[in-house]
């Protein structure tokens, strides 16, 4: 299965694969108007640039191959997709307890405060690409099956 592979070394914090994200999962697809329905709505990008001294990474889920955040979700939210492999997110299933963002071991489940729910990739589905790997300037990210 293909997916977002972070490169710490190549990454700048330029926090481009956020808006680049944020973008995708906009109804106007419009950066401008993207951060606007981000500060009116809550939307959130479902990626995070985190930043310690000099080192940068991107982090967005992983879709595991047996996700600890499926088995901690109490409401059938998340789940995977055998046939695509993707941790899939069912928002209207999401109660917003916070089991699945607790249980992921790399943190990268997120929480949407002004939903009371969670945000997690999706790997843009229905894009050859997703947007933060196709948008970041450095390569400092790949998607790609290893």
């Amino acid at each position: 299965m293909r997916r977002v592979y972070p490169n710490k070394d190549f990454c700048i914090g330029c926090h481009i694969c956020e808006l680049a994200c944020l973008t995708a999962h906009s109804e106007s697809k419009d950066l401008i108007i993207a951060v606007r329905e981000e500060q009116a709505t809550g939307l959130r990008p479902c990626k995070a640039v985190y930043e310690k001294g000099p080192v940068c990474v991107s982090l967005s889920c992983r879709h595991c191959e047996n996700p600890t955040c499926v088995t901690a979700c109490i409401s059938g939210a998340l789940y995977k997709d055998e046939a695509s492999g993707r941790t899939v997110y069912d928002e209207s299933k999401c109660v917003g307890c916070w089991s699945c963002l607790m249980a992921c071991p790399f943190g990268a489940i997120r929480r949407n405060p002004a939903k009371g729910k969670i945000i997690k990739c999706d790997l843009c589905e229905g894009r050859d690409m997703p947007a933060c790997v196709q948008a970041c300037p450095n390569a400092a990210l790949s998607y790609e099956d290893r």
